[in-house]
């Protein structure tokens, strides 16, 4: 097969979780498992880091990536969705995978492909471990894909265990709550091995204590030894000035990830790396500091408050969950701009009246939709939207609302574009 037609053949025969949704997840890890067997195990070569949350999952992965590679090390980078090329979610020191080893791992799976029908995020996962493993990484960050204790990414034991925030997503997956949301994240903490906690909750905190205590895995609160002092944006940079509280020094990063939100997932990142030096991994403060300067550059992270056009501003953002949208609106809030234009769509299993409820009414709106079964089609979305008083056209492809935004747009205009991580994928950019 062609790298094309490899393509068609993973996204087309299989369950996907982004075409289709709940009915893609697995409740059980026995595909993977089977999987890794029949490569080898090549999770057990490598060393890694697995990286769990609702939100924020994506950005600390790719930041505790830049600094790993940045230290020295040579780095594996698992992550979904893609935006763009499905190569985006297997990299080895930014580098995407090859085509030719896309095609290859297929081929020669397809037997058993064919025998056990996995999932396309079973078989991903079992790609990406057989790239690290083949290209001797020193150590692989992972994301999980799904929630933590049943998504195909745990079967790892990994040197470190972070767990970014709980927040509502997934709930007809996860659960109904905070605490089973929790529970299904905090899946991913191992026996002896430490965890990082992000945000924490009235309602999550115990949870992640119990299961923490009963595997003897030593916890470590990112918001409790560091606290964010103030920020600003300069030439494209967001600086975050930060005090540790044991120490008088202020410390300033900066970071090419220019979202006001990142500054809590800068608390995440420092902690860690804090536990990996414990660990005696050797990480100078220079090489955090250039690896959060050069994350976007260093790992090709993209959709997080990325700025594509200026005059007027054209913003890409994936923000799509409920606590995603709130960060949002912040940034926004905190934006000089003289009108709002807010492209938006979404896909039919989120908690759409939530996201829609938070959204400005003083903004044009332009409803549009990813070109995926999951997607919420435009229009419906319009109807949804005018019961919140939210005003605007539907306009089914996204570059054609970006267009349509572009024309009405003033030069000091803010157009932002936000609601689903397959929308932003489809922008020509």
């Amino acid at each position: 097969m062609t790298y094309q037609q490899t393509i068609e053949y993973l996204f087309s025969r299989l369950p996907m979780f982004s075409r289709i949704g709940a009915e893609a997840f697995k409740k059980d890890l026995t595909n993977t498992i089977t999987l890794c067997e029949h490569l080898g195990n090549p999770h057990r070569k490598f060393k890694s880091i697995h990286v769990a949350g609702t939100n924020g999952k994506g950005s600390v992965s790719h930041m505790l990536s830049a600094i790993l590679q940045t230290a020295g090390y040579k780095t594996g980078l698992y992550t979904s969705p893609h935006l763009k090329d499905f190569k985006e979610r297997i990299k080895v020191n930014g580098e995407m995978v090859s085509e030719e080893f896309v095609i290859d791992f297929t081929e020669k799976t397809k037997p058993l492909i064919e025998k056990i029908e996995p999932s396309f995020f079973e078989i991903t996962v079992a790609m990406a471990f057989d790239h690290f493993a083949k290209e001797n990484v020193d150590i692989a960050v992972i994301e999980v894909g799904l929630g933590g204790r049943f998504d195909s990414t745990n079967i790892i034991t990994p040197e470190l265990s972070v767990i970014t925030n709980i927040g509502w997503d997934h709930m007809n997956i996860l659960g109904d709550s905070l605490e089973k949301i929790a529970f299904e994240k905090a899946g991913i903490i191992k026996r002896n091995i430490p965890v990082v906690i992000g945000e924490t909750l009235i309602e999550t905190k115990p949870v992640f204590e119990k299961i923490a205590n009963d595997k003897n895995a030593t916890i470590y609160y990112a918001n409790q030894k560091r606290n964010v002092m103030g920020w600003e944006w300069k030439d494209h940079e967001l600086i975050v000035e930060i005090a540790e509280h044991d120490k008088t020094d202020h410390k300033k990063f900066h970071l090419d990830l220019p979202g006001i939100y990142q500054s809590k997932n800068l608390l995440t990142v420092l902690e860690a790396c804090s536990v990996l030096k414990d660990l005696k991994y050797n990480i100078d403060e220079s090489d955090i500091r250039e690896g959060l300067q050069k994350a976007k550059k260093l790992t090709g992270l993209h959709g997080r408050w990325e700025v594509i056009h200026e005059h007027p501003t054209i913003v890409l953002d994936v923000g799509h969950n409920e606590d995603g949208i709130k960060q949002i609106i912040q940034q926004v809030e905190l934006t000089t701009y003289h009108e709002l234009h807010i492209i938006i769509g979404m896909v039919k299993d989120k908690e759409i009246d939530k996201v829609l409820s938070l959204l400005p009414h003083s903004a044009n709106y332009y409803f549009s939709q990813a070109q995926i079964p999951r997607a919420l089609p435009a229009e419906a979305l319009k109807e949804k939207a005018g019961g919140f008083n939210l005003k605007g056209k539907a306009i089914p492809n996204v570059n054609d609302a970006i267009i349509e935004a572009r024309s009405k747009a003033h030069k000091d205009d803010l157009v932002l574009v936000c609601g689903s991580v397959f929308l932003v994928g489809e922008v020509n950019t």
